[in-house]
């Protein structure tokens, strides 16, 4: 697959943006964010703050930065879930506070990755921060509500969770971009979330657990896009459906260019090598077994 390169004249990487360098970036960010969502130390954590369910505790982990928002905040940052899947979340803040949620969090991850023996020496974790924190720093924020909100976060005091947290405010951030692609596309929540499954990058079955989308709404939602041409009768991506999904994909990485153009498309590519240990470390452990397609917002 080529993608062509954008010129981001404001920035200082030097020259053109390239764009599979973009899309390269933000897989290696999304993998090394990933454990934290079936990590054991999560469920530890979100257990020792009274709360057992998984579903409840994913959501205040995730959306704890943005302070304590009503459930339907949560749901128009997270996009792709329905109402009741959200709903669950109500108390959370009662059970803890948001900043003991984020703390909470921060230990999890501090626990997990030592426990997967990252291996990342102390000088490639200060040439990791000092590629990320211009990215971070030199961000346009506008319209990216839980980027901005990680990234309003202090970093904590371990150089390691720090790295992972500025990880975590990049991986949002192209997420909240990609809500303005689907939403130019025309692709609602639960329309997305059937088209995903339906190109084979996440299992229907995790998404409907996790997701909570019934059956008369995943329905129609199937029938939307039989009708744009993108699935057919039986429910299975077309070759339209196909490229539409890999056109939302490239939108949103053209978004994504302006985000590490501080670095340039060289700054990117050593950025994506330098975190991979983290994936790494939780690959070789079997973590990804089963989160390999745990989804975005989309």
């Amino acid at each position: 697959m080529h993608l062509d390169a954008l010129t981001d004249t404001a920035g200082t990487g030097g020259g053109p943006m390239d764009l599979n360098a973009v899309r390269d970036v933000s897989r290696a960010v999304s993998a090394a964010h990933l454990f934290i969502y079936l990590a054991p130390e999560s469920a530890e954590e979100a257990a020792a703050l009274g709360v057992t369910d998984r579903g409840p505790a994913y959501l205040a982990f995730r959306s704890a930065a943005m302070g304590a928002v009503p459930w339907q905040v949560t749901l128009a940052a997270f996009y792709n879930f329905s109402p009741r899947a959200v709903r669950a979340m109500a108390g959370v803040w009662d059970a803890a506070s948001p900043e003991r949620w984020q703390a909470a969090r921060f230990l999890a991850a501090g626990r997990a990755m030592r426990r997967g023996d990252v291996q990342l020496t102390d000088d490639h974790l200060a040439e990791a921060r000092s590629l990320i924190d211009p990215v971070i720093a030199g961000a346009d924020y506008a319209g990216k509500v839980l980027a901005a909100a990680n990234a309003s976060v202090a970093l904590p005091p371990d150089p390691l969770v720090a790295l992972w947290q500025q990880i975590t405010v990049a991986r949002e951030w192209r997420g909240d971009a990609h809500l303005v692609v689907l939403a130019d596309n025309g692709l609602g929540p639960c329309d997305c979330l059937v088209l995903h499954t339906a190109t084979g990058r996440l299992p229907v079955a995790l998404a409907r657990a996790t997701r909570q989308w019934n059956e008369e709404e995943w329905s129609a939602a199937k029938a939307r896009l039989v009708a744009r041409g993108w699935l057919d009768s039986h429910g299975v991506v077309t070759d339209a459906g196909s490229a539409a999904r890999e056109r939302i994909e490239v939108e949103t990485d053209e978004h994504c260019a302006a985000l590490w153009a501080p670095i340039g498309t060289a700054g990117a590519r050593r950025f994506a090598s330098l975190i991979a240990p983290i994936a790494n470390a939780f690959g070789a452990a079997g973590t990804f077994q089963t989160v390999h397609g745990q989804p975005d917002r989309a």
